[in-house]
């Protein structure tokens, strides 16, 4: 059968209709909302290069962090900044570091929100770099050892999933023994699996002080040219004990997102990175497009690939509009 008999638009003809038959649903249910902490005292610091987005101090986080838990938003992904920086990044598994005292404060004001922490040493290295430097090179497996100790530290403090960011092979499975061996075997880890050498981190680098030094990332985080080679990570964090998986970043990955989704029996989270954000919050500014309709067709098209938990500074604002 063919014109007249099928119409496509008739079941686009009222809002009532297209809810009816709508195969994509954004839920707060997906959001995850990224926090940036660093040390100091009543602190809530407009970030330069990212638009309504804040360093908070650990005895200010709680307070966002209840909002965030207000609108229904299940989770943050909490990023600390310290007070000094070495060769190692040993600030980072500090018993007194920024984010091990934030995660205190998040639950005490918020007990029923998902705390998740990003693991990795680039904001901690005074190099920028996301391991241990040596004879100029990224020592892999002594980076891996430093990720466990960095993830036992959050997990002590009280984070519920732990989210190594950093692409050394074989850190899962690191921190999934250092876990086992402490008793937090009912901690989950979110692995940053398929990571990219993305353009779209400008804003975030910024905000988290983390450019290299000296060189890129090139040589450890994923070339955007390939795919197959995301599904053999994705295969290798899970097998090593990943219990949810993340590409990243998600817009131009959207055919990644959907193969893991095809292929992986677990939750497939995507991060809308800073650069997806702040272009999108650039062309509104500029009044080339409407805001609020641009967000939710940009997430729609994340969830729409495959994702099952979206990582978006837009978080808050989605949560706003969608339960409304």
């Amino acid at each position: 059968m063919a014109f007249p008999k099928i119409r496509m638009r008739r079941l686009r003809r009222t809002p009532a209709m297209r809810r009816l038959v709508r195969q994509t649903t954004l839920s707060i249910d997906d959001l995850v909302y990224p926090l940036f902490v660093r040390p100091g005292e009543g602190l809530k610091v407009p970030i330069k290069s990212m638009t309504d987005c804040f360093h908070f101090s650990p005895d200010t986080i709680g307070a966002e962090a209840a909002e965030v838990a207000s609108l229904g938003i299940p989770a943050v992904l909490l990023f600390g900044l310290p007070d000094k920086k070495d060769q190692i990044g040993s600030q980072a598994w500090a018993e007194t570091g920024v984010v091990q005292r934030s995660i205190s404060q998040i639950k005490k004001a918020a007990p029923d929100l998902l705390v998740i922490t990003d693991v990795c040493l680039c904001e901690y290295t005074d190099h920028g770099h996301c391991g241990v430097i040596k004879e100029g090179k990224i020592d892999n497996d002594a980076t891996c050892e430093l990720l466990a100790k960095m993830a036992l530290s959050h997990a002590q403090a009280g984070a519920d999933i732990i989210a190594p960011s950093d692409m050394m092979d074989g850190r899962v499975k690191y921190i999934r023994q250092a876990l086992e061996e402490n008793d937090f075997q009912d901690i989950a880890i979110m692995s940053y699996a398929a990571k990219y050498a993305s353009a779209f981190y400008g804003p975030f680098r910024d905000a988290a002080e983390s450019t290299p030094s000296f060189g890129d990332r090139k040589g450890y985080q994923m070339d955007p040219a390939n795919s197959d080679q995301a599904m053999a990570e994705i295969a290798l964090d899970i097998a090593e004990g990943a219990d949810i998986v993340m590409v990243k970043p998600a817009l131009c990955f959207l055919d990644i997102i959907h193969r893991a989704k095809r292929r992986f029996d677990c939750p497939i989270a995507a991060y809308n990175v800073s650069g997806e954000y702040m272009m999108l919050n650039s062309a509104a500014q500029a009044g080339l497009l409407d805001k609020d309709s641009a967000m939710l067709e940009m997430l729609g098209s994340i969830k729409r690939a495959g994702s099952d938990i979206i990582i978006t500074y837009f978080a808050k604002e989605v949560a706003k509009l969608l339960s409304k």
